[in-house]
């Protein structure tokens, strides 16, 4: 039986975030870091699209190693996410996720429209598109790194 890692405040942190930075890096330790767009979170997983299909994703083509960092600014807790990326470009998988994108983008789009009515102003750009080609990214927390107001670290690995 697999541990599950993500409690219901790194959850509840998740839910909250349309998009989340990752972080790769390739094989000549050059270090990237750029915004993707997030799915969802199921059990010890985090799904993003790359809607760029540029640096992260040659990245995780040969280093197959991500990081995600998220914060609780109430509480000035930050959380480093780290594991084992799968990307997922075609099948019966990538097309439920596909479906699911498609219903997240248009409650993501609808949100931001809503929000700029209420506000009395519109947006430039309501809604969210992606091109034809995306890749999802099916990480596989392995550790999560817990990051304390004063600076202190608390470490928790997965236990398979």
């Amino acid at each position: 039986m697999t541990e599950i890692l993500l409690n219901e405040e790194i959850r509840g942190l998740l839910k909250k975030r349309e998009f989340i930075n990752v972080a790769t890096c390739d094989f000549d330790h050059t270090p990237n870091v750029a915004p993707k767009f997030l799915l969802k979170v199921e059990d010890n997983c985090v799904y993003l699209v790359d809607y760029v299909i540029g640096r992260t994703w040659r990245n995780l083509k040969i280093n197959a190693r991500a990081s995600l960092s998220t914060i609780n600014i109430k509480d000035i807790v930050g959380y480093q996410l780290n594991g084992t990326v799968r990307i997922i470009e075609k099948g019966t998988q990538f097309k439920k996720l596909l479906k699911e994108l498609n219903d997240k983008i248009v409650e993501f789009s609808t949100k931001r429209i809503i929000e700029g009515i209420r506000a009395n102003r519109p947006h430039q750009h309501t809604e969210l598109s992606f091109p034809d080609r995306v890749a999802i990214f099916k990480i596989t927390i392995e550790e999560i790194v817990r990051i304390g107001p004063q600076g202190t670290l608390e470490r928790k690995k997965i236990r398979s």
